[in-house]
């Protein structure tokens, strides 16, 4: 029976009789698995001190998985004892009611035959998902196998919208590369292409997790299955994560290779212009000495004759960079 001063801190609980939920009696011992043929489910704060104080007294968990609801290590694994299978996996934190694809958090559960435990420190995306689900949708929870399903899904399902998003994010860019490619910004890439990167690895090694947990001798049977089907769902979402990778990538080099164009483009122009100008800046130059003898100095049209030459050196320039085909672009 659990005591009055370990009461964990409940974010949610649900009992669910023949897979429709009902409300838990949290004044209950909500530790106690419900009846034969029910399911509950406990969604917990682990930044309250009396949640862990209940999780350490927990008796009815083996040890090893109220060891990793507890610790501090944020590393994704999974861990099956006593025919409980416990976890822990990667999730977009939730902050005011608006979900941040910039902070991974942490979720942690322990599932059993009739009991499943989830909690976290920070509010998740997936928790706001699957109560939706149930609540809401009236999504059917009948055993284990079908409350870890509808956990990972959520995870899933979180990161495959804001896949979506970044997917329609770089369709906008790609337009606004090829409208405007003068006033293309490509440092906004930046960001996405992090992100993209992030979701990358916590992809990879949820579905590393997934996979060692279906090669563990001592998962239960019913649960090999679902975690087969979560393994490949994981897979597909990946392969769209690297699919967006690669099309940032491609965009990046298109606007390099833009930008390198109008690089290059400013310094022939910056080039053709120095040709021109530099013989007349050697005739005014020459005129320009403090010397005896130029030509021009004692006339009147001395001024326009030297302009004059100036004018018809860059006109030869011109000409022979004209003939040479060098002011073609």
């Amino acid at each position: 029976m659990d005591s009055v001063l370990t009461k964990p801190a409940i974010i949610w609980a649900l009992d669910f009789e023949d897979g429709r939920p009902i409300a838990c009696d949290e004044d209950g011992p909500v530790l106690c698995e419900p009846a034969q043929g029910s399911f509950r489910w406990l969604h917990l704060n682990l930044a309250d001190q009396w949640t862990r104080q209940w999780i350490e007294a927990a008796e009815a968990v083996p040890r090893p998985l109220r060891a990793m609801l507890l610790e501090p290590e944020r590393h994704q694994r999974a861990l099956v004892e006593q025919g409980f299978v416990g976890c822990v996996l990667h999730d977009m934190e939730r902050d005011f009611d608006r979900h941040d694809a910039e902070r991974t958090g942490v979720l942690r559960l322990v599932l059993g035959p009739r009991l499943m435990i989830t909690a976290r420190h920070h509010p998740l995306r997936s928790a706001d998902i699957v109560r939706a689900h149930i609540l809401r949708d009236r999504a059917e929870v009948p055993d284990a196998a079908a409350a870890l399903d509808l956990i990972v899904t959520a995870i899933i399902e979180s990161i495959a919208a804001v896949s979506r998003d970044y997917a329609s994010q770089i369709e906008s860019f790609e337009d606004a590369l090829l409208d405007r490619p003068e006033s293309f910004d490509h440092r906004r890439l930046i960001g996405i292409r992090r992100r993209v990167v992030q979701f990358h690895r916590l992809l990879v090694g949820m579905r590393a997790t997934l996979r060692r947990l279906e090669q563990d001798r001592d998962l239960p049977p019913a649960l090999l299955p679902t975690v087969e089907d979560l393994a490949q769902q994981l897979g597909g979402i990946d392969s769209d994560m690297v699919s967006i990778n690669g099309q940032l990538r491609l965009l990046r080099e298109e606007a390099d290779l833009q930008a390198t164009q109008r690089t290059n483009q400013n310094l022939y122009v910056l080039s053709i212009l120095s040709a021109l100008l530099l013989p007349a800046t050697l005739v005014t130059g020459f005129f320009g000495m403090n010397t005896g003898g130029l030509p021009f100095a004692e006339g009147a049209e001395g001024t326009a004759w030297a302009f004059g030459l100036a004018a018809l050196a860059s006109l030869a320039v011109y000409l022979l960079l004209r003939r040479l085909g060098l002011h073609r672009r």
